[in-house]
């Protein structure tokens, strides 16, 4: 069957990625993406990772020509006043979430989906990132 990869679905992640960053805009808030600096061939500032991460900001007044398919994200911004192409393989997205509330989702690190909500009375997923503490990525 098309569109199938070792006999299951396809990730789920892309979808998600852009069915979020669209909400979050409708929402008149700022899109942020976490990314795995060091996974496949991810194409980023080197210079704003901190812990093999980086926080960037695909909000539309932030990025031209974002494109979410399914297997990268790819958009252009400048960092430090240079122009950059950013390509991240959508795999190393770790999360996508609003910068002013901090709504979202972090995903799982196999790939499939979302990492599971925490449990009624607290408790969080331990794949859950602290809020991020990195400065804007203009």
């Amino acid at each position: 069957m098309s569109g199938e990869k070792d006999g299951g679905m396809t990730s789920s992640r892309p979808y998600l990625i852009r069915a979020l960053g669209e909400w979050i805009v409708d929402n008149q808030m700022t899109p942020y993406i976490i990314v795995d600096a060091n996974h496949g061939h991810a194409i980023v500032p080197r210079q704003f990772i901190e812990n093999g991460k980086i926080v960037l900001n695909i909000g539309p007044y932030a990025v031209r020509n974002l494109e979410v398919s399914n297997d990268q994200v790819t958009f252009s911004a400048r960092f430090s006043g240079v122009s950059m192409n950013v390509e991240v393989p959508v795999l190393g997205v770790l999360a996508i979430y609003a910068r002013e509330n901090g709504q979202g989702m972090v995903f799982a690190e196999d790939g499939n989906g979302p990492v599971s909500p925490p449990p009624e009375g607290g408790g969080k997923p331990e794949a859950t990132p602290a809020k991020p503490a990195l400065k804007l990525v203009k």
